[in-house]
């Protein structure tokens, strides 16, 4: 079993920058692949990054979002920078073993409650 809290999320007006964190407890984080999902009011939960042994990102959030983990904090963080107005949504980490990248929701077993990020324009 894996216990997954979010935190940081907040408004913040474009062009700013936040930084999400996601700590983890229960089993080895470090046998875990880490990802975060956005969903934003009236759509699907979509992918947004990916961290395992490498990282892999959305279209939509590559070359100013980054993914990373400290795997001796059992940590995943988003550092999320030029943040638009399009990505306000409450965000998700959620865990899944093994590093096959996997970037639908059902894939993954372990969730948190989110965290909600607002972008004004």
């Amino acid at each position: 079993q894996v216990q997954l809290v979010e935190s940081g999320g907040g408004l913040v007006q474009a062009g700013g920058s936040l930084r999400l964190s996601c700590a983890a407890s229960g089993r080895a984080f470090s046998d875990y692949a880490m990802v975060w999902f956005r969903q934003a009011p009236g759509k699907e939960r979509e992918f947004v990054a990916w961290s395992g042994r490498s990282t892999y990102y959305a279209d939509s959030v590559k070359g100013r979002f980054t993914i990373s983990r400290d795997n001796a904090k059992n940590t995943v963080y988003l550092q999320m920078n030029s943040l638009k107005p399009e990505d306000t949504a409450v965000y998700y980490c959620a865990a899944r073993a093994g590093f096959v990248i996997q970037t639908t929701r059902n894939e993954y077993k372990y969730w948190g409650q989110g965290t909600q990020v607002t972008v004004s324009s």
